[in-house]
């Protein structure tokens, strides 16, 4: 790991590792299905070429310079050459829809903006007009640019060129520029999602990623031997940590996939060490193995049960190194041959020594899962205000109900309502331009209010219940965590999104969308004909295997005394998918509970009605961009609740 002196800026780091690293791989990326490598060295020329070509393009100190597309090589270079002249970057979000780029573009007041490819420059050709203090676009990816013709766009190999020219006829210019940098100077502007209200812009500086990034990688013993994948978005915080700040420190090898679609082929080639995932992710991996072994021989799928049943009894004390009896042990060996070894390779997780997962609340039975064959998956509490780390799992401490111990550094605190705070060497700077919600949330002594209600067990573990403001109570005092049961029901290989609702209300309901891979594999190996999603969600079959799901989740929660009564009593299942596009999730799929409560309203009011049916219009973003108005009429299902545990504050209905 690199030391710290004198390494107090990321292009510090890149000039360290060029010099001790020179031959290591520092980033490989597939194109055309070959596996390209760059050392070192190799990331270090390109990225002085880059700043010396926008420094010929007039990118001064403190400019912000917007970066958006994939998981991409240059793009990461592009970040660090901004850095390297003392500008600021400001990543966003690739899938965005051009009005959502137009906010940050405008709020950071960005002068350059470098695009991965033609989908992402013909956003900029739409915005141009309406961003005047856009000066410069670079775009890195030529396919179908060729009639593209103005002066303010430019191809970065263009960049590279006029950079390398420059640099033969200045050749002290990199290096004077990259001393300037301070570990106090602004690193990047990442911006939050936006669940709540418009995003805000998030200020880190070196200082902050660098400490956090080194802490938590001294806490892991993370190595420069390590692989990790980078399929993330780059204006999530947690890549510019992991895939910039972590791997400049440790010296380990970035890997970006050759697209969205390849993932989890690059996953099984690329075999990381060190991974990371928001519990999507891995509800969707467990989605595919039951799926595959729902088309898999009765023989296969009993050996397949067995085995996962020996792994949740005794996989999880094996990997913490409890002990175990001889014969179980010896058993889970032969599991490790006939099903959890070709299952993780089949995953991609052979190699894999530590994974995390963060961002939202795993579900339980999803954790346990992966971590009953053997795989070192943890949780961490995090936030893009805290430089993402806060808390994380000890290996001889992990537990899926809780988020993990502070890391050195940090100091965790509590309000009287149960609200988290924390301070760190990693608490932002300020929010850009938003001096009110810097005061909000920032006290005068430097600590940081997270907004989620929290407290340590008697272990010392944090334990996160949900969002503060998300957590109601229920007409008769019930404490009503909506997030907690949403991800209860998101277990189920069916459900892909749920929303829960019963704050001051006298019941518990939720709205659910259903897994289109997921019901309809299950649809066809049943002879069930369907046409469309919004056909498939209206089947009564389907709502029979939902309410199945439903009703297995209020048994879970009525073995909870505090939870009893907030066991679902009806739901329904809506005609589509919850959509970032359509602004009921945030691009890091939150759910947007005020946006959805306006836009589904009626749906809602009929949950707690004695309507059987309620007709629904609602706007829709197609694939290609349009949007129209979709009509149906859903169906409204009840779902048996259980008699609470004893000692519950509410017997269930």
């Amino acid at each position: 790991m690199a030391t710290s002196e004198g390494q107090d800026t990321i292009p510090k780091l890149l000039d360290y590792n060029a010099k001790h690293r020179a031959k290591r791989p520092a980033t490989r990326v597939k194109w055309w299905g070959i596996w390209q490598e760059f050392t070192w060295s190799d990331v270090h020329r390109n990225v002085q070429e880059i700043a010396c070509g926008f420094a010929t393009l007039g990118l001064k100190r403190g400019d912000k310079v917007s970066i958006i597309g994939d998981n991409r090589p240059y793009l990461y270079w592009t970040i660090v050459a901004s850095q390297s002249l003392g500008a600021i970057p400001v990543p966003i979000y690739q899938d965005s829809v051009a009005n959502e780029m137009q906010f940050v573009l405008e709020h950071a007041e960005s002068r350059f903006v470098v695009a991965e490819d033609q989908e992402q420059v013909d956003k900029m050709i739409e915005l141009k007009d309406r961003c005047p203090k856009i000066e410069k676009v670079v775009f890195g990816d030529p396919r179908g640019m060729l009639h593209y013709e103005t002066e303010w766009l430019y191809n970065l190999e263009d960049i590279k060129r006029r950079g390398r020219e420059f640099m033969a006829e200045n050749p002290d210019f990199y290096a004077q520029e990259v001393a300037k940098g301070k570990g106090s100077d602004t690193a990047i502007i990442n911006y939050t999602s936006g669940t709540t209200g418009k995003p805000k812009g998030v200020m880190l500086s070196y200082d902050n990623v660098i400490i956090m990034a080194r802490e938590a990688a001294k806490f892991e013993g993370v190595k420069e031997t390590d692989e990790i994948l980078a399929y993330l978005p780059m204006a999530w915080i947690g890549d510019a940590c992991f895939s910039i700040a972590q791997s400049y420190i440790s010296g380990f090898c970035v890997n970006c996939p050759e697209s969205a679609g390849t993932v989890l082929a690059d996953l099984r080639e690329i075999g990381p060490t060190y991974f990371f995932a928001p519990p999507a992710i891995f509800e969707n991996l467990l989605t595919t193995v039951r799926i595959r072994m729902e088309d898999a021989a009765p023989f296969k799928r009993r050996i397949f049960d067995y085995y996962m049943k020996l792994a949740r009894r005794v996989g999880i004390k094996i990997l913490d190194g409890e002990p175990v009896s001889f014969f179980d042990r010896m058993n889970y060996k032969l599991g490790e041959l006939l099903i959890y070894g070709p299952l993780k390779n089949a995953l991609g997780f052979t190699r894999v020594r530590l994974a995390y997962t963060a961002g939202e609340a795993i579900g339980p039975d999803i954790f346990i899962f992966f971590r009953s064959m053997g795989m070192n998956l943890k949780q961490l509490y995090g936030q893009t205000e805290a430089s993402v780390f806060v808390t994380i799992q000890e290996n001889s401490g992990v537990r899926a109900d809780t988020v993990g111990i502070a890391i050195d550094q940090v100091e965790l605190k509590f309000e009287e309502n149960g609200e988290l705070l924390f301070r760190s060497p990693g608490v932002f700077q300020e929010y850009y331009k938003n001096p009110e919600a810097t005061k909000e949330t920032k006290t005068e002594d430097g600590f940081v209010r997270t907004g989620d209600a929290a407290f340590l067990d008697d272990e010392g573990h944090l334990r996160i219940i949900d969002r503060a403001k998300d957590v109601g109570r229920m007409q008769d005092g019930t404490m009503f965590p909506p997030k907690f049961i949403e991800n209860k029901l998101k277990f189920f290989p069916f459900i892909k999104e749920a929303v829960a609702f019963g704050h001051e209300r006298d019941k518990v309901t939720a709205m659910i969308s259903i897994d289109l891979e997921a019901v309809g594999n299950w649809a066809e190996r049943n002879g069930l004909a369907y046409g469309s999603y919004q056909d498939l969600a209206e089947r009564d079959e389907v709502y029979g295997q939902l309410q199945a799901n439903v009703e297995s989740v209020n048994a879970d929660l009525a073995e909870d005394s505090n939870l009893a009564g907030t066991q679902i009593h009806r739901f329904v299942l809506l005609h589509k998918e919850l959509d970032a596009d359509d602004g009921e999730l945030t691009r890091t799929r939150k759910v947007r509970r005020r946006f959805i409560a306006e836009k589904y309203g009626q749906v809602i009011e009929a949950l707690y009605s004695d309507q059987d049916r309620v007709k629904v219009e609602a706007e829709m973003t197609f694939e290609d961009g349009r949007t129209g108005v979709v009509k149906a009429n859903l169906k409204l299902s009840e779902a048996k609740t259980v008699a609470a545990a004893a000692g519950s504050k509410r017997e269930a209905a």
